[in-house]
């Protein structure tokens, strides 16, 4: 590949930043169309609660209110549907409890939505909101998965038994047991991996509006995708046509996942925008988003694993348990049961493999994706367990994974639950990132941490996930009259840096400056399909369609060309934005091409979807200092070895995967979900809930060592959530080993430090920490 100025490989700055770090950004809440009316939802107080609403008529005549909505108003629309059911270990299809647009005389969770209030003004809203009289019934809550296993607890749902919402399998039980019975040695641990609260910077927030002449609705909102939540919403929720429905999305500040699926307040200010014949905003608050979006993560798992004499692992068993909280919410049960249980294995041979995957329901926030969804999950369980299983077997962990490891030999290798890893060195990037953190010198480090009276670990993780397979995705490549270009791509950019990503592949074709190559995302009217933005998949499949748009545009180009400059089309190359004869002064700018030409002469479609999923992996090793006398935690080096097969630009890669650890040090140190016993969110705002500051984190020095991926175009392995998918397990092991002279062998995210001098005053006299 010809090496372009501004295309594959090079470390351009983002175009969309000068626009953004200067007020130039435009967001959903920034967007006022005229006449726009303002909504408030009513929650619940309770987790679970029955209730009545009184009469309105006083609340209606309030200044300023045009019209409340409650769940006997939405007759003739559907709910919120579940789109990714699974099927239990009988056969049957779980049951779908209804997720109503607004409760029905019972309340699952505090912050259930109860009446949909739309008046002239945000205050008048919320006024009105507050005034509307509601007769609580509280009953009593199940929280957390042990609550709602429990042997009479509470029911969220009358029609699920024990709710337990779904209960599947994946592997070999069979294979399992037989390794297990032959094994020398087996070694079990249970984990917790910590409900978290997705905190991206922008709030959700949509504008309804209704073109009653068109019979059309136009939703304004900020997601992931488009064409995903106008098909479910026209299908499932107002049951019309999906031509009815234009959907688009401004600027987004922060996704994660989380504003993949639709929410109630979608189809709400739609409803309420055709009654009313006026848009409808409704922007969420701080507090609103801790009790009315996704949350994420929530896992209990206990792992088994059955070693031979030479403690090679036979046969892994695992018993993985979900909390999903008070509905179902769209992705929910695919997760854990599709999207992390599959990885279980990580990045050993290990030739068997069950693992069995419950969800429960409990009366808390809806648990959905969040960066990684499912495999950040299942990489800190088979990492933590790993190192554990090191310390029961007195072997160094990094021995332990040299000798499980899958070998370069055995690749492409299908493990036990039926991924096949199609490219890698595993061993390889582990011993460059050792040798990049000064491994071989930390017993030095750990004694002048000692004279400090400071305790010092050290801990690593190899991952691997699974991610940019799935659905295709189409593109369109267009050369516009002044000579600028035009790509059309139903992803979404969320911040991430599509406007430079995909100009750089345009640019590797046309040889154009990035300020001349325009990126059109969110808006389902100008771009046919599209999958949206989730599961690292922009780049590996949204990028290998521009890529093959902007190489037949090329071409198009060229044909145009020759005829004008009396070449054949392999004697011309595009440079600078001309096609030139090469190795001559011969050249045509491609602004004079497009007078006269046929526009199908001047646009190039792209369409490419993946044959299998990417599985980028690397090694994180980090190194901590503990505070024996305060339980605080500091991060004194942070390194990563990635494999992301190909780098399109190290910048933007480098601020993927900063941010993805700083997400996993957060989850890990920091951040703590807390329920009481009625179910109410204690930590829910940001004096409570804490999150990870720039303060926290030392320098992350970060390279990648790359094998090209084999299923992909690009050759490229999805890179946005693989920070948050090494960070915890490599942050987790280095505190084990830091407080490994106290005889603590595991410790439960979030480590905070109340948790950790807990821990050291529990194991006994501080003395031994000097050992």
């Amino acid at each position: 590949m010809r090496v372009k100025k501004f295309g594959v490989g090079q470390a351009v700055n983002r175009v969309e930043d000068a626009r953004l770090v200067t007020g130039g950004g435009r967001y959903t809440d920034d967007i006022a169309p005229e006449g726009a009316l303002h909504a408030y939802v009513l929650r619940s107080p309770y987790a679970h609660a029955g209730f009545r609403i009184g009469d309105l008529a006083p609340v209606a005549a309030m200044p300023g209110v045009k019209l409340i909505l409650t769940h006997r108003d939405l007759g003739p629309y559907g709910t919120l549907p579940c789109g990714a059911p699974v099927t239990n270990q009988d056969g049957r299809t779980m049951t779908l409890p209804a997720y109503p647009l607004l409760a029905d005389r019972e309340t699952h969770h505090v912050g259930d939505a109860v009446a949909f209030v739309v008046a002239e003004t945000p205050i008048q809203a919320r006024d009105a909101a507050e005034a509307i009289p509601v007769t609580w019934e509280p009953k009593a809550a199940v929280v957390g998965i042990r609550g709602a296993e429990a042997a009479g607890a509470p029911l969220v749902f009358p029609s699920v038994p024990g709710n337990l919402a779904f209960d599947t399998a994946l592997g070999d039980g069979e294979a399992v047991d037989a390794a297990f019975a032959r094994a020398a040695r087996t070694v079990s641990l249970t984990l917790v991996n910590n409900r978290l609260v997705t905190n991206y910077m922008e709030g959700r927030a949509c504008i309804g509006e209704y073109d009653r002449a068109a019979g059309r609705w136009t939703l304004t909102f900020g997601g992931q995708g488009v064409h995903g939540i106008k098909g479910v919403l026209a299908d499932a929720v107002l049951k019309v046509e999906p031509e009815r429905l234009h959907v688009k999305t401004p600027d987004v500040g922060g996704g994660f996942g989380t504003k993949y699926f639709p929410y109630r307040e979608y189809p709400l200010a739609m409803i309420a925008a055709e009654r009313l014949g006026a848009p409808v905003r409704w922007t969420a608050d701080r507090s609103e988003h801790f009790v009315g979006d996704a949350q994420g993560r929530d896992n209990i798992a206990t792992l088994e694993m059955a070693l031979d004499a030479a403690n090679r692992f036979t046969a892994l068993r695992v018993d993985l348990k979900a909390d999903m909280g008070g509905y179902l919410n769209f992705y929910a049960p695919f997760i854990p049961a599709a999207s992390g249980a599959p990885m279980s294995p990580g990045l050993y041979d290990i030739p068997a493999a069950h693992i069995r995957i419950r969800g429960y329901y409990t009366h808390t926030l809806p648990v959905d994706a969040y960066r990684g969804a499912g495999r950040p999950e299942a990489a800190y369980a088979i990492e933590r367990f790993v190192d554990y299983i090191a310390g029961e077997v007195g072997m160094e962990p990094d021995a332990l994974r040299s000798l499980n490891f899958i070998p370069k030999s055995r690749i492409p290798y299908r493990t036990a639950t039926g991924n096949v890893y199609d490219s890698g060195d595993f061993e390889g990037h582990m011993r460059a990132a050792m040798a990049r953190a000064d491994w071989a010198g930390f017993p030095a480090r750990r004694a002048a941490s000692a004279r400090a009276g400071k305790l010092r670990g050290i801990g690593l993780a190899s991952y691997v996930e699974a991610c940019a397979g799935g659905s295709g995705e189409q593109s369109i490549v267009r050369l516009e009259p002044d000579g600028d270009v035009t790509v059309l791509i139903g992803t979404q950019s969320n911040g991430q840096g599509h406007e430079t990503a995909y100009a750089q592949l345009v640019s590797q074709e046309l040889d154009l400056p990035l300020h001349r190559i325009h990126v059109v995302q969110g808006d389902s009217d100008r771009i046919a399909t599209g999958g949206g933005t989730g599961g690292s998949r922009s780049l590996p499949v949204g990028g290998a369609s521009v890529a093959g748009a902007s190489k037949g545009l090329a071409e198009k180009l060229k044909r145009l060309a020759g005829d004008r400059l009396e070449a054949g089309m392999p004697d011309l190359e595009l440079v600078d934005g001309a096609v030139r004869v090469v190795g001559t002064d011969r050249a045509v700018d491609i602004a004079a091409l497009a007078e006269g030409a046929a526009a199908e002469d001047l646009a190039s479609d792209g369409d490419w979807t993946p044959p299998a999923a990417t599985f980028p992996n690397g090694t994180h090793v980090v190194e901590v200092e503990v505070d024996p006398e305060t339980g605080v935690v500091d991060l004194v080096s942070y390194v990563v070895v990635d494999d992301f097969g190909v780098t399109l630009n190290p910048k933007l890669l480098a601020g993927q995967v900063h941010g993805g650890i700083a997400q996993g040090i957060g989850q890990a140190l920091f951040e703590r979900t807390v329920y009481d016993p009625e179910g109410q969110l204690v930590t829910a705002s940001f004096m409570d809930y804490r999150m990870p500051r720039a303060a926290d984190f030392p320098d992350i020095r970060f390279e990648t060592r790359n094998v090209p991926c084999e299923t992909n175009a690009l050759g490229l392995k999805g890179a946005g959530e693989a920070g948050a998918i090494g960070s915890c397990p490599a942050v987790m092991n280095a505190l084990a080993d830091a407080l490994s002279p106290f005889g603590i062998r595991h410790i439960d995210m979030p480590a905070t430090p109340d948790v950790v001098w807990a821990a050291i005053e529990a194991a006994g006299p501080r003395a031994r920490a000097a050992e």
